[in-house]
């Protein structure tokens, strides 16, 4: 590691988002149930979730590519492996955890809980945190989806209430979720999020849960970013959560979103306490965070791809004494160039003369062929036939290993695997020119 300062361009780390991640939610509807949901719960040892996640026949709705798969059964996750970036990032914040988690009246502190099974429900993911109905994170586009009932989690606010049923009142939870999503360098088809709540005596007023936790929060930015780091709120829109908030920090020059928050829906909490028919009014704040996101400011690494890299070029650069107020920075060491290959083709129209086709049904095809050699997915092209009216889109796809050059005829024989790929699995939704 070097103990540079380099300039970090944040537009280059832009995480969408619509969990507590900076980012916030794109939709506004307010056409929520509140009702109180079923306690059902998937299987949670891995053989249990190996069978229902390569079960065969696949379920209609089943989503999933191979390669989304394996990384789901994988043992340990990343967070659990030292000295990983992820590791690291996951015990400082745990231990500034165990420190302010006695200051309040709760006998147990903070509980972190890192091994909890990525298949939830439908019900764990979306409704029991009021998510809208039409909302678009739960379209087969955005997420994962293994059945009717079961999903690879989008986000660890999944098991809050699970962890509040369990008769938590002040937990970590920290897991790899799942958004089908770009292909570039800050954007990947797995990540990793902490989960932060912690719930209030009955007579807490809202200004008090708000205060304690900006107090919270700013003091955890201060673990992370250093004593001087300076902070600030901004308002922000989740439908789980009022009011929302996100926490900048000011970081290498410029202000960085690091975090979502706000004050749980009573109705969440209610829900998890078991007092849905009390006229109580529960009180509790929750955080969520982006592990990745973290580790790339704070070590400027340059691309999520390297999380995942078993080179040992990467792995010792890291330790389990090394900075982390960004005085340590990650050092480059792949310069090798990149391979461009371009694909192209119509998109057809069913029979209600719509578009079915969805970017994220050609990334998964390119993830699950070239891997983490594919460093970039963009679109370069697109135009209407004016006679036929049907839409050309042209997508450049950059590939780049981060250990060796490539060769164009390892490439080309990956383009020509993907185009036979395309030509099978998008039949129905383009056609390749």
């Amino acid at each position: 590691m070097s103990t540079s300062t380099s300039s970090f361009n944040q537009q280059q780390y832009q995480f969408r988002d619509y969990t507590f991640i900076a980012g916030g939610f794109d939709s506004r509807s307010n056409n929520v149930d509140t009702r109180l949901f079923s306690t059902a719960t998937p299987p949670t040892d891995n053989a249990a979730l190996k069978e229902l996640l390569t079960a065969t026949p696949a379920h209609p709705n089943n989503n999933i590519p191979p390669h989304i798969t394996e990384r789901a059964l994988m043992e340990p996750k990343l967070y659990q492996i030292s000295p990983h970036p992820l590791y690291l990032i996951k015990k400082r914040i745990e231990d500034y955890f165990k420190v302010v988690g006695h200051n309040v009246n709760s006998d147990e502190g903070f509980v972190s809980m890192d091994s909890m099974a990525p298949i939830v429900t439908l019900e764990a993911n979306f409704d029991s945190l009021l998510i809208p109905q039409d909302h678009v994170s739960r379209s087969p586009s955005d997420t994962y989806y293994i059945n009717d009932e079961y999903l690879l989690r989008c986000h660890t606010s999944a098991h809050q209430v699970q962890l509040l049923k369990q008769g938590h009142r002040q937990f970590l939870c920290t897991g790899d979720v799942y958004r089908r999503d770009d292909i570039d360098r800050s954007h990947y088809p797995i990540f990793h999020q902490m989960e932060g709540v912690k719930v209030f005596d009955e007579d807490a007023t809202e200004e008090q849960v708000l205060d304690d936790l900006k107090a919270t929060l700013e003091g955890l930015a201060k673990h992370l970013f250093g004593a001087e780091a300076e902070c600030r709120w901004v308002e922000e829109y989740f439908p789980f959560t009022d009011p929302s908030l996100e926490l900048e920090v000011f970081f290498d020059g410029e202000w960085l979103e690091v975090l979502g928050c706000g004050v749980m829906r009573p109705e969440i909490v209610k829900n998890g306490l078991g007092k849905g028919d009390s006229d109580t009014l529960p009180r509790a704040w929750a955080f969520g965070l982006g592990l990745e996101r973290l580790a790339m400011i704070l070590f400027q690494i340059p691309d999520i791809r390297l999380f995942w890299s078993d080179d040992e070029r990467f792995w010792k650069q890291f330790s389990e004494d090394m900075a982390m107020d960004g005085s340590a920075t990650f050092q480059t060491y792949s310069k090798f160039p990149p391979v461009y290959k371009d694909v192209s083709f119509w998109l057809k129209k069913n029979e209600n003369d719509v578009v079915t086709f969805h970017p994220n049904d050609l990334l998964d095809l390119v993830r699950g062929i070239a891997g983490d050699l594919a460093e970039n997915v963009e679109m370069v092209d697109q135009f209407v036939n004016p006679k036929t009216t049907l839409e050309s889109q042209c997508y450049r796809i950059t590939y780049r290993s981060m250990d060796r050059s490539l060769t164009n005829e390892e490439i080309d024989e990956l383009q020509e695997n993907l185009r036979s790929k395309i030509e099978s699995a998008l039949a129905d939704k383009v056609e390749l020119r």
